[in-house]
């Protein structure tokens, strides 16, 4: 007996759309139906491609019957409505990161879901890779002894050119935020799931590097978790070459340190050192270049739980997290002052 495949439509057909677009049409337990983007030639060129039906209509998509399930990879601000628009219509739903820009868009996401009984999931891919999991695991475990310092660096770049490629980018209204809404996210959700939650933090924020954007292209933050560890989130777009995203997390017993995908230290006592031999992913410097392992498995996971019950990784509750500490730092940096979170 076949398995059950969940019935997938996607509306956002730029950069991230299409990727998962294909990891869609290559899972056993999805079923891709159609494709959604406001600009005709957007659609047409991805159903083409994927040779299933393209439209330019999100009411449109979410009303057809013969489609359960809605990726959304638009830009960022307009997620919460689109989800909203799509769990009322019955839809399940996958939402890129973040969530959304907002934490009353992301409070009324939530709602809706508890509301309409519909799953509700944040993508953050970066949980699903193997070396993230076994460092959470070891942390919960407590093999690192106490926590002492947890920090996140994103070095990144992003030229001029792709700031200009798409009149959303480095804007309040759709982009949320700069190198920290849209490329740190994925290390800022990764530090806290791992170190937990974060009680207070003090930053600063800047535009150094590109020109016509509302943004910040560089950002610094100092924090103090709950558990009374210590730490420092980075990021950027403005550095040149771009270096490698990195997590570092540090105990009384050992640090451990991820580079991207690739754990380039483990040194806990009474442990062998443990590295991973693979070349890292790199989306450092071009976005484009994110690999699909992360994506696939998440969205394998979320289509699992759809069809057989549970509540997924990363639900509304979840991808709030990251986002709630991006606006700490923006408020901080605006008012000069420690930000303490709820």
């Amino acid at each position: 007996m076949m398995a059950s495949k969940t019935r997938c439509g996607l509306v956002g057909c730029g950069v991230i759309g299409p990727k998962h677009a294909r990891i869609l049409k290559s899972l056993p337990s999805a079923e891709l139906i159609a494709v959604c983007d406001i600009v005709p030639e957007r659609a047409q060129k991805l159903g083409e491609e994927l040779s299933v039906e393209w439209l330019t209509s999100l009411d449109e998509l979410i009303a057809r019957d013969d489609i359960e399930c809605i990726n959304i990879c638009t830009p960022s601000g307009m997620h919460g409505d689109m989800a909203i628009a799509a769990m009322r219509a019955g839809k399940h739903v996958i939402v890129e990161k973040p969530m959304d820009i907002t934490l009353d868009k992301i409070d009324a996401m939530i709602k809706t879901a508890e509301e309409t009984g519909r799953i509700l999931a944040g993508i953050f891919n970066y949980r699903f890779n193997s070396a993230s999991i076994k460092i959470k695991q070891a942390v919960e475990e407590g093999r690192l002894g106490k926590l002492v310092l947890g920090d996140a660096y994103v070095k990144w770049y992003r030229s001029q050119a792709y700031y200009d490629s798409g009149d959303w980018r480095g804007t309040w209204a759709l982009d949320g935020g700069g190198s920290l809404m849209n490329q740190s996210v994925h290390f800022i959700d990764l530090l806290q799931w791992i170190m937990g939650p974060v009680e207070s933090l003090s930053a600063n924020v800047a535009t150094l590097a590109h020109k016509d954007i509302e943004v910040e292209d560089v950002a610094t933050a100092t924090l103090k978790f709950k558990n009374g560890a210590l730490g420092v989130i980075e990021g950027t777009t403005s550095v040149t070459p771009a270096n490698p995203g990195r997590l570092e997390i540090h105990g009384t017993k050992g640090t451990i340190i991820l580079e991207e995908d690739k754990i380039t230290r483990w040194s806990i006592e009474g442990e062998e050192e443990l590295l991973d031999t693979q070349d890292a992913t790199l989306a450092t410097s071009d976005p484009g270049a994110l690999a699909l392992e992360g994506h696939a498995a998440e969205i394998a996971h979320v289509l699992d739980v759809i069809q057989n019950g549970g509540k997924p990784a990363v639900d509304g509750v979840q991808a709030r997290r990251a986002v709630e500490i991006i606006l700490a730092i923006y408020e901080s940096a605006r008012t000069g002052k420690k930000v303490v979170l709820g």
